[in-house]
């Protein structure tokens, strides 16, 4: 199984945050550091028989918490699509 730690700590921008995305799961130059383009490269990026752990969440700004909850979602409907792609909200 492979793991991936997604070290959102200190993030201060959604710029910064979907870079952080790219730059963890490998996604390519043309990633579109969005909602819709982080659901997709997801799909297309993140290896089968992976667990995601997330740290870092309780440092970013409180304007990020309608964003994260979306994230969140998206999270859920890549676990809920594929089995062999888990995500653990750490921190």
């Amino acid at each position: 199984m492979n793991e991936i730690i997604l070290d959102l700590t200190g993030c201060k921008s959604l710029l910064e945050l979907h870079l952080i995305f790219k730059e963890t799961f490998g996604f390519p130059d043309f990633y579109g550091k969005n909602l819709d383009a982080l659901w997709d490269s997801l799909w297309e990026y993140c290896p089968e028989d992976t667990i995601v752990y997330v740290k870092g969440t309780k440092t970013l700004p409180k304007e990020f918490g309608e964003y994260m909850e979306k994230i969140y979602e998206i999270f859920h409907d890549v676990e809920a699509e594929d089995d062999n792609i888990h995500f653990v909200i750490v921190s």
